[in-house]
């Protein structure tokens, strides 16, 4: 399994304590990776932990599964990200994706853009299917939630 932007490993314990024989975690941050060593240090040689920009470090693979979890609410080119995970992927991406709501979508706009000028993306359930079939996958299915949508693109 890889884990795209996995940070402090959250979502890589749960999956090695259901069985993943393998769980890769790549991030930008040091300091998450620190995080993600410390727990999941038990796991010993199922897991890899990379520094690096996705797009450009070598990660192996093919991965039968690709996670994606609240990584694509700061990617500008989500077009060259998703196929990168095709290119990964050899059986199903599990992402996440926000989507505009009036409730929701001012208040991170101020917080994130204006306060901590870190730019944000929202997305239609059209655009993250146009994606994942852009980069390759067959069939896609999105869950919409309050506030975005999970979607589980299949090879």
């Amino acid at each position: 399994m890889l884990d795209v932007g996995g940070g402090s490993g959250r979502i890589g314990e749960p999956v090695l304590d259901q069985g993943a024989s393998r769980y890769v975690d790549v991030d930008l941050s040091d300091t998450m990776l620190d995080l993600a060593r410390e727990r999941l240090a038990r796991f010993g040689e199922k897991v890899e932990l990379v520094q690096g920009d996705f797009l450009t470090t070598e990660l192996g693979g093919p991965f039968d599964v690709v996670l994606a979890l609240g990584y694509f609410d700061y990617i500008e080119d989500a077009d060259a990200h998703t196929r990168r995970i095709g290119e990964l992927c050899s059986g199903a991406a599990i992402a996440s994706f926000p989507r505009w709501t009036w409730t929701k979508g001012p208040i991170r706009k101020l917080r994130y853009e204006v306060i901590n000028n870190c730019p944000i993306y929202d997305y239609t359930g059209d655009r993250v299917t146009r994606l994942f079939k852009d980069a390759g996958f067959a069939r896609v299915e999105l869950h919409p939630g309050k506030s975005g949508f999970l979607a589980v693109a299949r090879k």
